[in-house]
């Protein structure tokens, strides 16, 4: 599979009884692929993986199969608080049809580089899908610096990409340095895209596109040709709802910004809840000025 484009965390959407909403997940990702999506990414924080059952990982994944995946690679995220419950998570991903893996650290424990690399690695070898490392010290307390990613990607060979979400831009230029384009390069924070690319990222795992698919791949395909009055004007727009996807409650804003634009429910599971008061007001106001101000 190909690593690059504009590649969905897509939300979880879920039903009244909070259980997952199949139909509309299908509905939803079939949207995004004809909008020009490359890829689609399950179960991911944003997706609220944390909160899904093992079982119901696997029927999510393989609704995006069945909906998008004779045209784009379905990505499962593979995110658990142990090795071996990480490793029968790709196992399972790679027996539902899913093309690739998105593999992160483990939940909660914040182990130093010799545990990080062999939790990492037995995933690698658990099956022969394409891998993307996903780095975000920000959310998980575990940084993997351009020296140790570097490490990995010569020692195992479906090792392919990197989901770059430190949000130093300079680590995507660091990475580059130090092993070329041996993996690909994608931009984790929606806020931090075009500059991403001007390092050298060549994707983006993105979290508004989930309401925003056109907007989004337009404003990555003006920044990789080079149109940059165009990708300016474009992210000047955009740059209030793609931070909602940089703060903690990044899920139920994003949700939010999906059901004001009818894509979409702002229901999460607990412990998360659904905006109120200020809060509430606030992102209704940001969202109302970005519909009203649309290029």
């Amino acid at each position: 599979m190909e690593w690059k484009g504009v590649m969905p965390a897509i939300t979880t959407c879920f039903d009244e009884n909070l259980n997952i909403d199949h139909e509309f997940t299908a509905k939803h990702v079939k949207w995004l692929v004809e909008n020009g999506c490359t890829g689609i990414v399950c179960n991911g924080s944003l997706g609220e993986g944390a909160t899904l059952s093992f079982e119901e990982k696997v029927a999510l994944w393989k609704t995006c199969e069945a909906a998008v995946g004779d045209q784009v690679p379905i990505v499962a995220a593979i995110a658990s608080l142990s090795t071996a419950d990480a490793v029968a998570q790709a196992k399972a991903a790679e027996s539902a049809g899913c093309q690739g893996l998105m593999v992160l650290p483990p939940y909660v424990y914040r182990g130093d580089w010799r545990e990080m690399k062999y939790h990492i690695a037995e995933i690698l070898k658990a099956t022969p899908l394409s891998c993307m490392l996903y780095n975000n010290p920000v959310a998980y307390g575990t940084d993997f610096l351009p020296e140790q990613i570097a490490e990995l990607a010569e020692e195992f060979p479906n090792l392919h990409a990197v989901k770059e979400s430190s949000t130093d831009v300079r680590r995507v230029t660091a990475i580059r340095a130090l092993i070329g384009d041996k993996l690909s390069i994608l931009v984790g924070v929606d806020d931090a895209i075009v500059e991403g690319i001007a390092a050298g990222a060549t994707g983006w795992i993105a979290g508004l596109v989930s309401a925003f698919p056109k907007e989004s791949v337009d404003l990555f395909n003006y920044a990789m040709n080079g149109e940059s009055e165009k990708a300016f004007e474009l992210y000047r727009w955009f740059l209030p709802l793609l931070r909602l996807d940089t703060v903690p409650k990044f899920v139920q804003l994003i949700k939010l910004v999906q059901e004001k634009i009818g894509m979409g429910s702002a229901r999460v599971r607990p412990p998360r809840m659904e905006l109120v008061g200020q809060e509430l007001e606030e992102t209704l106001a940001i969202i109302e000025t970005a519909l009203a101000t649309k290029p």
